[in-house]
């Protein structure tokens, strides 16, 4: 059985930027599900409402008591490669506008959406929230990357500023039905499950991926090994640092 929204909440009136999208149009049926009205959810469309625009953004928070920012210009290596100055200027003043309309309107819950693209091009895995500022993104990311990333920014000054209730979601990469799997604007997920099921159809001998080739395991079996090693080494830490914190207190 899925949870409903406590009391009173689902009364409240959702702006859902992106909402007809690959992830806006899941969290919009999820909010339905949980009793939240449709006619309590907005969608905006970029044909109606250029979210770069403060005119806009001024005009379509009005009334609305949460908004959950899920709009943006994205794209794959290749989009990123054509158009870096694009990915960065929509989605730096579509977050911009909309958090600043909404904290003068009074919106009680803002919530923006970030990306994987915004971590240091040399960050170890498993990614942890604390690695985000250590370096600078992947080049080719680095424009939508760093976008996304200032609505952290601008969405944590607010809150100390403001006490404007802004938080910041940072997924990894999504898919699923409903993404996008055209070569030209498709993740690295999704394209690659394009190529390879194509390649099946059409019987073809080799599929053609980006990147260096390189592997940092040879097999299963190492990169499995190598994954206990490093739980076993942090959980030995781990343990290590109690016991001392023991002999601190005794």
């Amino acid at each position: 059985m899925t949870p409903k929204i406590p009391n009173g909440i689902w009364k409240n009136t959702f702006l859902v930027t992106g909402g007809a999208g690959f992830l806006g149009s899941y969290v919009v049926k999820e909010l339905i599900k949980r009793g939240v009205s449709e006619k309590n959810i907005l969608i905006p469309r970029f044909s109606d409402y250029d979210l770069r625009k403060q005119e806009v953004c001024e005009k379509i928070v009005r009334g609305v008591d949460v908004v959950i920012h899920l709009a943006a210009n994205v794209g794959g290596i290749g989009y990123n490669q054509n158009f870096p100055g694009s990915l960065f200027y929509d989605n730096l003043m579509m977050g911009v506008n909309l958090i600043e309309e909404a904290r003068k309107v009074g919106v009680k819950k803002f919530v923006s959406i970030g990306t994987v693209c915004a971590y240091p091009k040399f960050t170890p895995v498993p990614f942890k929230e604390e690695d985000l500022w250590n370096g600078y993104p992947e080049e080719t990311n680095a424009p939508y990357g760093l976008a996304k990333k200032m609505l952290l920014v601008q969405g944590q000054s607010y809150r100390q500023q403001y006490g404007f209730n802004a938080i910041y979601l940072l997924p990894v990469n999504l898919y699923g039905p409903g993404d996008r799997i055209d070569p030209g604007q498709s993740h690295v997920i999704p394209a690659l499950i394009r190529k390879f099921v194509e390649a099946r159809i059409e019987k073809l001998p080799e599929v053609v991926v980006w990147g260096t080739g390189f592997l940092s395991k040879t097999s299963f079996e190492e990169g499995l090994k190598k994954t206990v090693s490093w739980y076993i080494k942090r959980i030995i830490a781990s343990y290590e640092e109690i016991f001392r914190d023991q002999i601190r207190s005794a």
